[in-house]
């Protein structure tokens, strides 16, 4: 008996000091949002605390004074758009592997998926003389056409697990209600996907996002930056790190996404843990 409760005990304890360890920066990068300049650098005995009144003047800095809302509405249209192509071709690649015959389905998507694996610092040179070959260097349309090279392949694996787990059956049935082709796929098949769509959704977002090395690449004018190249360039001029503005910047975009994760964080699991059972046959 006594052994169990020290089980219990340590379980509880590891979890909270797991969860401790991932709250102190965000707690750490909220407090310094609303610290005043001269409070940041006091040496008192509990930096946590406020040695004077908290302020608002750093979100109005970042708002006012920066490209800041520009670069959140870049980096929006980014996410929009990526998000868009991502769903219309990963939706029916998955669809089509998922009802492939034989071994084909599992083949093709590991290859699919192992094209995710490949690394941007690679592949960012080819990338640049294909936008610069579009006329679309220096534009947030260079990042609408490469990012979804990223992020197709990952969703076609990610939605093929949640498409092998509808039985061919229900496919068949339907043709046999006289729907076509289409038509079983829109009234019977896509209904019963649609958290996995959403996870995808929100994966190709945040990943659009949290680009770097293509979106400091390929743009280099202010008005048409991303938050994830422009907040740096900024926010950080030469040894000069304006903090509490750099933290509200990032919690600005870090708590929605973390919401929107939340929120789907179990389909994504199941979705890992399907494309990996159909893919490895088990």
């Amino acid at each position: 008996m006594s052994g169990r409760i020290l089980r219990r005990v340590g379980f509880f304890l590891g979890i909270g000091l797991l969860g401790l360890f991932a709250i102190i920066p965000v707690l750490w990068a909220l407090i310094t949002v609303f610290k005043a300049s001269t409070d940041l650098y006091v040496f008192g005995p509990n930096p946590f605390l406020f040695n004077d009144p908290p302020t608002l003047d750093h979100l109005v800095i970042l708002f006012k004074n920066t490209n800041f809302p520009v670069f959140l509405k870049n980096s929006a249209i980014v996410g929009v758009c990526v998000v868009a192509i991502t769903v219309l071709l990963s939706v029916p690649a998955a669809y089509a592997l998922a009802r492939l015959t034989g071994g084909w389905g599992e083949r093709s998507g590991m290859a699919i998926f192992l094209v995710y694996l490949i690394p941007p610092s690679l592949l960012f040179i080819p990338m640049y003389r294909i936008v610069v070959w579009l006329g679309l260097a220096n534009t947030i349309w260079s990042l609408v056409v490469v990012l979804p090279t990223i992020t197709i392949p990952f969703c076609t694996w990610l939605l093929l697990g949640f498409f092998r787990a509808i039985p061919r059956v229900q496919d068949e049935a339907a043709l046999l209600d006289g729907c076509g082709y289409f038509g079983a796929f829109r009234k019977v098949v896509l209904p019963q996907v649609w958290p996995g769509i959403g996870a995808c959704m929100v994966f190709a977002f945040s990943l659009s996002l949290g680009n770097y090395i293509y979106a400091a690449t390929f743009i280099t004018a202010s008005s048409q930056r991303t938050v994830t190249a422009g907040v740096p360039t900024e926010l950080i001029r030469g040894d000069v790190f304006y903090w509490s503005e750099l933290m509200a910047a990032t919690l600005v975009v870090a708590i929605p996404l973390a919401i929107a994760y939340g929120l789907f964080f179990n389909y994504l699991v199941g979705g890992f843990r399907s494309a990996e059972e159909a893919l490895t046959g088990r």
